[in-house]
């Protein structure tokens, strides 16, 4: 790389502008991003495979407060496919000073990575559906196919799917069984409103399971609840999941699908780009909900 510095004539080190970049860029990429140089200092960033853009925002700015260097990203969080572009960067002088350059390197490296892509990983996922009516066949289950889709398009398989009653002791049980046999997450369908007779959110906590979130500043997906039964996520999903496109489920799915812990505090940020504009055609995810 030292090929291409030269002095000036106020003998004060520069890049040359396509040595600049590659330097950040390489500093910057972790897992799952590739470079492609497009010439005159710019740099394109590629996901390498599907999965999760993950970002450091703090670090993202501090490398754009240096003079001379821009770096830009798709929002993080969110699912990418294989080759999807997602940053690009870009010195804009002939020569950039060096001293910059190294700044930017050195903010790279505390923070490594500042771009990467997490894999998804194929999680065995077990599935009960609540509601009387629905255990008794009275009402066709609608629920369980969307979710097997769902989940189906982020690498995961549901191995199993229970139904039970409006009854909290075997909605509890039911949740040990599909423990006990080795489901590496856990999704509640029905009975997530304030209703006296709504028992998933009673029956979740009586497990010992560890609330994380229920009720969340996110549209759809309001009555969402989010535990952790140990290792294993517990969601309680409401009716809007089925219906709608985009809600808080394909919001926090991704990143429990990645192994990240999902916290309450990053949950109540998605209030900022969590309302849904419920655009007569939906985009998602080439829109604005969910992003910060």
């Amino acid at each position: 790389m030292n090929d291409f510095k030269h002095k000036s004539t106020f003998d004060v080190d520069f890049l040359q502008a396509e040595d600049a970049s590659a330097i950040i860029a390489k500093a910057a990429s972790g897992h799952g991003i590739k470079l492609k140089d497009m010439g005159e200092g710019q740099i394109r960033f590629f996901s390498t495979g599907p999965g999760v853009l993950k970002v450091n925002k703090e670090a993202l700015l501090k490398i754009n407060s240096i003079e001379g260097i821009f770096f830009s990203t798709l929002h993080g969080n969110h699912v990418v496919a294989t080759e999807t572009p997602v940053g690009e960067m870009r010195t804009i002088t002939f020569g950039t000073l060096e001293k910059n350059i190294r700044e930017a390197e050195k903010i790279c490296k505390k923070f490594s990575p500042v771009i990467e892509i997490k894999a998804l990983r194929n999680l065995r996922v077990g599935v009960i559906s609540t509601g009387t009516e629905i255990y008794s066949g009275r009402i066709k289950d609608k629920f369980g196919p969307i979710l097997k889709e769902k989940f189906a398009r982020l690498n995961c398989e549901v191995i199993k799917q229970v139904f039970v009653p409006d009854d909290v002791e075997k909605t509890v049980a039911a949740i040990h069984e599909l423990a006990s046999e080795g489901a590496d997450l856990i999704a509640l369908t029905g009975g997530m409103s304030v209703d006296p007779d709504d028992l998933t959110p009673l029956s979740i906590r009586k497990t010992g399971a560890k609330i994380v979130t229920y009720g969340v500043p996110i549209y759809p997906g309001g009555m969402f609840l989010l535990a952790y039964l140990g290792n294993i996520p517990v969601l309680g999903l409401p009716g809007c999941v089925m219906y709608h496109r985009a809600s808080i489920f394909d919001l926090v799915l991704p990143l429990i699908i990645t192994g990240e812990t999902v916290t309450r505090e990053y949950v109540l940020s998605l209030g900022h780009g969590g309302l849904c504009a419920r655009c007569e055609e939906c985009y998602y995810p080439v829109c604005g909900f969910g992003k910060q």
